[in-house]
């Protein structure tokens, strides 16, 4: 019946974005010929699958019924993909890794650690907030602070993360009480990102007032925090290492767990367990410095006691 498995995975595509302009952009194609594969699946299914709304396309009945189908078929053909993988002991090859800014930037200072003896992968990272999606190979490991309800998922606990208040190395602080910390600026993550390690603290701290400067990534966070504009929560494993930046006091209740994850069909594929070894050999050696047990020697002097709220 279908000739062109290409007129599925469009149609899947625009079910899913709902614009055909998206939808050429993200498969690499004209705006008329996502236009004309829909039509010809219509005219080969003989059923309308979209409403043609002014803004949008919107499945019809028709449409979601096939929509399922589809949907079992693309990740029937994930699966032998990821199979064919796990069947090939070639340790060449590409491995992508997905993970938050601050752990990406944490790899990328480590990479002739991770690559040692292991020249014959690239390596590929990616930095984001966003869940890849390890059933189409969007990555083979994430490295992730929570683990997500993911079917076919392993996980491996790689150690915690404990996060600091942190300033510009030349910033005067008034102290670290409650009191003397409100009447600084404060750097934070915006709305969005409220979930982030360390801003329910701060907004406790803030007395849910929101900080004066926000953004929605760790590298601009780290940024500003350099410059002198003011106070922030980082990892000290991102921190610490920066003589840019000083240990103002320690957060004893801010700690992230880091979990590797890897699909079950690859975690058995040569070059993706080499590299996971390498990977869970890293967090292992640097166990201090995640923990936050390796400020330099000037950032603990002006580090004082575990820090709590004060009121």
């Amino acid at each position: 019946m279908f000739e062109n498995w290409d007129d599925l995975r469009i149609f899947l595509a625009l079910a899913r974005e709902g614009k055909l302009t998206a939808v050429a952009k993200k498969l690499n194609v004209s705006h008329p010929t996502v236009a004309r594969r829909v039509k010809q699946l219509e005219a080969t299914v003989g059923a309308r699958l979209f409403d043609r709304l002014p803004d949008r396309f919107v499945l019809t009945a028709a449409g979601e019924a096939l929509l399922g189908d589809v949907q079992a078929m693309e990740e029937a053909a994930a699966s032998i993909h990821r199979r064919s993988a796990g069947m090939n002991g070639d340790t060449l090859g590409t491995v992508r890794i997905s993970a938050g800014e601050a752990i990406t930037d944490y790899l990328a200072r480590n990479l002739p650690r991770l690559r040692h003896n292991l020249n014959c992968i690239e390596f590929e990272l990616v930095a984001t907030h966003t869940l890849a999606n390890l059933s189409r190979r969007e990555a083979d490991l994430m490295i992730r602070d929570k683990v997500p309800e993911l079917a076919s998922i392993v996980t491996r606990k790689l150690g915690s993360a404990s996060y600091a208040i942190y300033g510009a190395a030349d910033l005067a602080v008034g102290g670290t009480s409650g009191e003397a910390l409100r009447k600084m600026n404060w750097i934070g993550f915006d709305e969005e990102h409220a979930y982030m390690p360390g801003q329910a603290w701060i907004h406790d701290l803030l007395e849910d007032k929101r900080p004066v400067i926000r953004t929605n990534d760790w590298q601009i966070l780290a940024e500003a925090t350099r410059s002198g504009a003011g106070l922030a929560v980082l990892p000290c494993y991102l921190a610490d290492p920066d003589p840019a930046l000083r240990r103002i006091a320690p957060l004893k209740e801010v700690v992230a767990e880091q979990w590797l994850l890897v699909h079950r069909d690859l975690r058995a594929l040569p070059r993706v367990r080499a590299v996971m070894d390498a990977i869970i050999r890293l967090f292992h050696e640097d166990r201090a410095l995640l923990e936050g047990r390796q400020a330099r020697r000037t950032a603990r002097s002006n580090s004082g006691p575990a820090l709590r709220v004060a009121s």
